[in-house]
């Protein structure tokens, strides 16, 4: 007996939709035969709950008296066989058995809410912090961080954000948290795009003291506790860590891949939906023939694929309270023709959250066509810049061969220069380390600043020195400023997405007391933030070089009303002139070498201000003798 139509129509969701009175399901198969719908694990195909072709592919059913939480998996008959499928825009799954597994009918209005006061900052206010959620933070159930080789959870994460409120940042940016094949990865080999990693998340028996702690988080920041039924399951989960977020301050930004799904698609993922007969590279609905990563590029020329991956940035955004997307590899959407796919991605966004941070990964030869707004451009709002970090790494590598000499340090003034085309200096999103570059495999990677800068010793004052200028530089430097967990305490180490490499997992017990380098470098860092927060010139689109000095490994720029200066000399500079856009006094507002040995009783520096009143230099009117310490960095305010 077919399934009814009522509530179906044209406008009506793909997936599932709860109604009060049931709910109606609608999955795309475009070549499939017949398609049921089984519930409660039931193996058997009933009649009754046969879906019903629109004729365009799309197959729709209303089911009476299904509520929140019930199972169910799809079963289509297509010319090459019949089979089990999970629906591809299941909010949830069954939490075992994967990927043999059911689909979860969710109540999206279930979780309660409370950043009802919230705003995403803007643009240029953005100072994010990625980390993966796996390695994140495993704690034991006292909450100490005691390593245990199991994969960190959601409900892990929750319990840093106090700790990422006080570093000052101003959001969070997770590797992608979408369902994956195994245990542990990286998260860039989604399955099902719609349900949260079910390895992220915590079994409803082992919720108890999770809970606590949630609502204790939740009472400090004034908001009501939350049931435990309300914490239940991966979307609630997903959601209580957004929300926390945002009461802490931070935003989410979430890691999305569109350019391709997989590796690990099995026989009841959406790969071959429908199948087909004879599956090859022309027949798979929601691929196209290219591969990709060991997974399958989606087929971008197809509407009904474009909606599929569209509602589910819209799906992040609405139900999840995202404040923005970072876009995977949009490199490789371009050159699998999915140029106009991101036109019409960015556009439909737009519209809907027009204060969602949308930031492509795009390697592309004229990287200003991720950010141009259609139709000369794709339309993202930020794109990935690799000019500082590559002429910060470049110059700290030739700092740590030692001696005196040239190390080009001019090539650091060059990269601070905005990206051709951008219409504003926040549309660079900068690093100086990410998942990819400090990965431990064995194909790449690139060190751990600490280690670049002194590659025998990552502790020693070189080493610390240099980190403290390269981190300095990165943020008061234009353009939107990303940390890699760890990062800001002086963490020398590749990152692993094994949660049983316990010789990867950052070392939070250093930076919180038990290693006084790290615990300096985490205080430098956390005020440099601080001061870039304060300070609306270094979140502007300004910048003037005022001079490159090689000879003294020097650089100085300015930034509206504030004055830059750093040194990668091994040696202090004493009565060194500059040039300075103002007379009178200037505060020394900050000063990296302070911060070696906190407080530093041998800090160098100029006694808390210099004056500028000097003769002209440098193309400027006035100058200011200063006192440079030796591998720092020095900001300068009017007084």
């Amino acid at each position: 007996m077919p399934a009814s139509q009522e509530h179906v129509g044209p406008g009506t969701a793909m997936g599932a939709t709860l109604l009060p009175d049931g709910v109606v399901l609608r999955l795309w198969a475009p070549g499939a035969e017949r398609v049921h719908v089984c519930f409660d694990e039931s193996e058997a195909v009933v009649d009754d709950l046969e879906l019903q072709s629109d004729g365009h592919g799309r197959w729709s059913g209303f089911c009476p008296g299904v509520r929140a939480g019930r199972k169910y998996r799809y079963y289509v008959t297509g010319t090459g066989g019949e089979g089990f499928k999970r629906d591809p825009r299941a909010r949830e799954l069954e939490l075992y058995g994967y990927p043999d597994c059911d689909s979860l009918v969710v109540d999206n209005a279930d979780y309660p809410w409370h950043d009802d006061g919230w705003t995403p900052h803007a643009f240029a206010d953005l100072i994010v912090y990625q980390f993966h959620v796996g390695v994140f933070s495993a704690v034991d159930a006292t909450g100490r961080d005691r390593r245990p080789h199991r994969t960190a959870k959601l409900l892990d994460a929750v319990q840093r954000l106090p700790y990422l409120a006080g570093l000052g940042v101003t959001a969070v940016q997770p590797l992608p948290v979408v369902e994956f094949q195994g245990e542990w990865s990286l998260g860039y080999n989604g399955t099902d795009l719609f349900s949260p990693e079910m390895d992220y998340c915590v079994d409803p028996s082992d919720l108890p003291p999770y809970l606590a702690r949630v609502n204790a988080l939740l009472a400090a920041r004034g908001a009501g506790p939350l049931k435990p039924e309300q914490l239940e399951g991966q979307a609630n989960q997903l959601k209580a860590f957004v929300d926390i977020c945002h009461l802490h301050g931070l935003g989410v930004i979430f890691d999305v891949v569109y350019n391709h799904a997989g590796g690990g698609l099995d026989p009841q993922s959406l790969d071959y939906i429908d199948l087909p007969a004879d599956p090859g590279p022309g027949n798979n609905a929601y691929f196209s023939s290219e591969g990709w990563a060991g997974g399958r590029v989606f087929a971008f020329d197809r509407a009904p694929v474009r909606d599929f991956l569209i509602d589910n940035a819209t799906m992040f955004l609405d139900e999840y309270h995202a404040d923005g997307l970072r876009f995977d590899e949009v490199t490789v959407i371009d050159a699998m023709g999915g140029w106009g796919f991101c036109q019409e991605l960015t556009t439909t966004l737009h519209l809907r959250k027009p204060a969602a941070a949308l930031i492509a990964e795009y390697w592309g030869e004229f990287r200003w066509l991720a950010v141009q707004r259609p139709p000369g451009g794709m339309g993202f709002d930020l794109g990935y810049a690799d000019g500082i970090r590559e002429a910060a790494r470049g110059v700290l590598a030739k700092a740590a061969e030692g001696g005196a000499q040239p190390i080009g340090i001019g090539r650091l003034a060059e990269s601070l220069r905005r990206p051709p085309h951008l219409d504003h200096a926040w549309q660079a999103y900068n690093c100086l380390e990410n998942h990819d570059l400090v990965l431990d495999m064995d194909d790449h990677r690139a060190p751990r600043i600490a280690r670049l800068t002194d590659p025998g010793n990552p502790r020693s004052w070189y080493a610390r020195s240099r980190s403290r200028v390269a981190t300095a530089l990165l943020l008061t430097a234009p353009g939107t400023p990303m940390l890699f967990m760890g990062q800001e305490f002086l963490e020398d180490k590749l990152w692993s997405d094994s949660p049983g490499r316990s010789d990867r997992l950052i070392w939070w017990d250093g930076a919180l007391g038990l290693d006084r380098t790290m615990a300096d470098f985490l205080r430098c860092t956390t005020d440099l933030i601080a001061l870039r927060r304060s300070l609306p010139a270094l979140r502007s689109d300004s910048l003037a070089i005022i001079s490159v000095d090689e000879d003294n490994r020097v650089v100085a720029f300015q930034r509206d009303d504030v004055v830059v200066v750093l040194t990668l000399s091994e040696s202090t500079r004493y009565d060194y002139r500059l040039g300075f856009p103002r007379p009178g006094r200037w505060r020394e507002a900050f000063n990296t070498d302070y911060y070696d040995n906190f407080p530093n009783p041998w800090v160098g520096g100029n006694a808390g201000s210099v004056a500028a009143s000097g003769p002209p230099m440098h193309g400027l009117a006035q100058s200011a003798t200063l006192t440079i310490p030796a591998n720092s960095l020095l900001v300068f305010t009017p007084s």
